[in-house]
């Protein structure tokens, strides 16, 4: 599927979104949001996917306080270093469990319904390997909202709270295991050493990604990558 027809079928979305609010409630439409879900494995392209998409949405519109799409990816609600050391899951960095899925759903729900103030989510930095609070913020000119992470679909209770927030979740995977590659080159690439990147993705992000690839039936769309 082209770029253009994913940003097209977004279009339709918010439109028939719009339309419903407003049969529901027999007035005009209120100021809520869009949320599309963008799920996949690590490495399978959704942040190059999603980024992709919203230059092409917001195309001809420069000023952030003026875009009518906007990104907010589950990177920013990673745990802390600190927090999954208390925890003991700081070698399992990445997996469900190391994430505050309750925050996460919490930020969707109040995007989905507050257009009137900027909402600031939290983002994370890869060459700390640390969200940070307060990092993207998302402003009342936009009207939907692309968020990509690995576990959207994962049916647990906390994870469905997720789901729920999401107007359509859309599964992005790659023709072939390129992938796999391209995560040992990512670790590397922030320090870890080549050893440590291989056994990295051999045991916590292939685990992780099984879990992810269990999931994709759920998935409204399936977006192959070549």
């Amino acid at each position: 599927m082209r770029l253009q027809e994913l940003a097209d079928r977004i279009e339709r979305l918010v439109a028939a979104a719009s339309e419903e609010r407003a049969a529901a409630e027999d007035r005009p439409p209120p100021r809520g949001r869009t949320i599309i879900g963008i799920v996949g494995e690590p490495g399978a392209g959704k942040s190059t996917l999603t980024e992709n998409l919203l230059a092409l949405l917001n195309a001809g519109a420069p000023d952030p306080e003026q875009q009518r799409f906007a990104h907010v990816p589950m990177d920013g609600f990673h745990l802390a270093d600190a927090e999954l050391q208390r925890l003991g899951l700081l070698a399992r960095k990445g997996a469900p469990e190391t994430f505050d899925v309750y925050g996460y759903a919490e930020l969707l729900r109040r995007l989905r319904r507050d257009r009137r103030n900027t909402v600031y989510a939290p983002g994370f930095e890869r060459t700390l390997e640390q969200p940070l609070a307060g990092r993207v913020p998302v402003f009342p000119s936009a009207h939907t909202v692309l968020t990509e992470g690995n576990y959207l679909l994962l049916e647990e209770p906390d994870w469905r709270q997720v789901r729920e927030q999401c107007t359509e979740v859309w599964y992005v995977e790659q023709e072939d295991q390129v992938h796999i590659r391209q995560l040992v080159e990512r670790h590397i690439a922030f320090g870890k050493s080549p050893e440590t990147a291989e056994a990295w993705v051999r045991d916590v992000d292939e685990p992780n990604a099984e879990l992810i690839r269990a999931t994709q039936d759920q998935a409204d769309l399936l977006i192959i990558l070549a």
